[in-house]
């Protein structure tokens, strides 16, 4: 499916406001793809279709999550923010046709990450964090850092991620403290390497 499609496809189901983010993020993972070598077509297809799910009624993803063996179902404890990353990478798999694995897990991995996370899916979740549209505390700190180290920027949008939800009396998936500590360990290897 070519770009146009796919965002006509996703204009169908998010706002207007959701839409400018998710074109924001197409330019940004594009750009984040090409500074570190990944595949820009992989980029561009999971970065158009991340938030695909974003608005669906919370009922109706809670019955995917539950009928669909290879989501996690303690999913369902935590902040139903991340449901749509999982049923998103559903979703197109079976709506849209989309098969490729590493763009479906670009998709599925947005918003908690990982443990090991591939090149794609560290500019997909990235890209969504850093997009122009984004405004608040701490993300210019990131921008910058992402210029020369996308390891570097995802460890401290990670961070700020898992303060913001502690701040707030709020469970932190642990997917997303796996994709941080991940992440410092592949660092901590690179600096012993490099000794």
């Amino acid at each position: 499916m070519d770009r146009e499609k796919l965002l006509a496809a996703v204009r169908e189901q998010v706002t207007e406001h959701r839409y400018q983010h998710t074109l924001g993020v197409m330019e940004t993972a594009i750009a984040l793809a090409r500074k570190y070598g990944v595949n820009e077509k992989k980029a561009e297809t999971a970065a158009i279709l991340h938030d695909y799910c974003k608005f669906w009624p919370e009922e109706k993803m809670r019955k995917i999550i539950k009928r669909t063996p290879h989501i996690e179902k303690d999913l369902l404890d935590y902040d139903k923010e991340l449901w749509h990353a999982p049923v998103g990478a559903e979703v197109v798999k079976q709506t849209l046709g989309i098969q490729d694995e590493k763009i479906l897990n670009a998709i599925r991995y947005h918003t908690s990450g990982r443990e090991k996370m591939k090149k794609l899916e560290k500019v997909v979740c990235l890209a969504d964090y850093i997009e122009p549209n984004r405004i608040f505390p701490g993300v210019e700190e990131i921008r910058q850092l992402a210029e020369n180290d996308i390891d570097a920027a995802l460890i401290k949008a990670f961070g700020n991620t898992i303060t913001f939800l502690v701040n707030r009396g709020k469970k932190v998936y642990p997917l997303t403290v796996m994709a941080r500590n991940s992440l410092l360990a592949e660092q901590k290897n690179v600096q012993e390497e490099l000794k």
